[in-house]
């Protein structure tokens, strides 16, 4: 399935006939979050041919069969409330084209009859162990469904644009950026320091952003400073310049445990609106809630776009970024009465990628 292609999400019934006894399809889970969407009709978000492995701490590509997101996220809401928000997959056996003329026939995975239950994906959702629940959702079963991804295999580009997630030109941008950061060792802070003065110098031929790999300036073991803005979802803020929140980070570009990613560098000096204060989420690795001691904040359509990712590069996941409160700063309120339009454009269009 391509990007924009309308589907059909496929009854309740026609799904539990995919799914084995643990609510799985291929190692996919279908999480009670999406049984609500059930009979309705979106467009494809992103073919889901790839994603980045987030559990094993590799941060490998991973192949994916048969799969695609549609813009959905999971609202935790069988999964304790969990605020990552993660976009959903969804396979193809689940979705069936609108047009009358390319609908298939329901799937018969379980030989016409229901294998498994709306009861089974629930109970397959959070597992009580003592006082605690340890929760299985798609994130914590990445590597179940997936397959590692090796960097040099071409498919993996020509499908970004063949699916329609990536345009010509962001995959020029995306590999150039990824020969220039290998090939010139500039990830290092010593070596690299040249070519990363050269990729500053140079970045505005192709109205590009500052070299997005930096090291922080606070020695590793000191600690790093805290503001509290006490922020609603709604507030309108700006999100700090690049060298402003370098200064906030130790050598590993960290604060208080949160790594300030590469991902992040575009949307600097941008202003966005508060969508939500992060308090908990689940561990991918263990399946576990976490609470953060210093909550973190997400902005309203601000999302990873792997434009420097590496192995990663690509991936149409758009998990959403994290950001600590002492890199952004609050708007003047003058400037709540910005028309949203004007709002949304400012969001969409930071492309400035090598």
């Amino acid at each position: 399935m391509r990007t924009a292609e309308r589907v059909e999400v496929r009854s309740k019934e026609e799904i539990l006939a995919t799914l084995d006894k643990d609510g799985r399809l291929e190692g996919l889970p279908f999480m009670p979050e999406m049984f609500r969407y059930c009979g309705r009709r979106f467009d494809v978000y992103k073919n889901a041919y790839k994603s980045c492995d987030t559990v094993s701490g590799r941060y490998i590509g991973l192949r994916i069969d048969r799969c695609v997101h549609l813009e959905l996220r999971c609202d935790g809401g069988a999964h304790g409330g969990c605020q990552a928000g993660c976009l959903m997959f969804w396979k193809e056996a689940w979705l069936k084209p609108v047009d009358e003329a390319m609908q298939q026939p329901a799937p018969s995975g379980a030989a016409g009859r229901i294998a498994c239950t709306e009861r089974d994906v629930i109970a397959a959702a959070g597992i009580r162990h003592g006082n605690e629940t340890v929760y299985s959702c798609q994130a914590t079963s990445l590597l179940n469904f997936t397959r590692p991804l090796k960097w040099w295999d071409a498919r993996q580009y020509a499908k970004a644009y063949s699916s329609g997630n990536r345009s010509a030109a962001e995959i020029l941008r995306g590999l150039s950026y990824l020969l220039y950061s290998y090939g010139t060792l500039s990830n290092h802070s010593k070596l690299g320091a040249p070519w990363r003065w050269l990729y500053d110098r140079a970045r505005p031929l192709w109205h590009g952003v500052a070299f997005p790999r930096r090291r922080g300036t606070i020695p590793l073991g000191r600690s790093t400073p805290k503001v509290d803005l006490d922020l609603k979802p709604g507030d309108l803020v700006r999100v700090k310049s690049y060298e402003e929140i370098l200064a906030t980070l130790d050598e590993n570009r960290s604060n208080r445990g949160l790594t300030f990613d590469a991902e992040l560098v575009p949307y600097c000096g941008k202003i966005y609106r508060v969508q939500t204060r992060v308090h908990r989420f689940i561990d991918e690795q263990t399946g576990r809630m976490k609470k953060l001691k210093t909550p973190a904040v997400i902005l309203d359509g601000v999302v990873c776009k792997s434009r420097f990712s590496g192995q990663r590069m690509f991936c149409p996941r758009e998990t959403y970024l994290w950001w600590r409160e002492i890199w952004l700063e609050r708007v003047e309120e003058a400037l709540r009465d910005t028309p949203p339009q004007a709002e949304c454009r400012e969001r969409v269009t930071p492309d400035g990628v090598a």
